[in-house]
């Protein structure tokens, strides 16, 4: 019978003021929880086509990642919503920066 220390889905996020912000993280990466959870949720992309595009992430931490974002809704979504809100501030207050780095046609 081994022995060996299991992981559980809370030994794989965390979240420090020094990184991300404070954001909810996959530990020892700069993955957001919120941003997989945005991969899952608007783009419609599955755990394992996460991890095919970020191989350094487990299936397991993409999963642990998921199952924090359903128990903490209301906080993932307002990250969302602020981010949006941040985004639309910087198009409004510096259009011709943004303007200027849209390819021409």
């Amino acid at each position: 019978m081994s022995t060996a220390h299991k992981l559980t889905p809370a030994d794989y996020i965390e979240a420090t003021a020094d990184v991300c912000g404070g954001k909810p993280r996959i530990a020892g990466t700069r993955m957001r929880v919120s941003q997989i959870a945005s991969e899952y949720e608007h783009h419609a992309r599955t755990p394992d086509q996460i991890v095919d595009s970020y191989p350094h992430l487990t299936l397991a931490a993409v999963h642990a990642a998921l199952a924090y974002f359903y128990d903490h809704l209301d906080e993932i979504r307002r990250e969302w919503r602020e981010s949006d809100e941040f985004i639309a501030r910087m198009q409004t207050e510096y259009p011709g920066l943004l303007a200027r780095r849209r390819p021409t046609p």
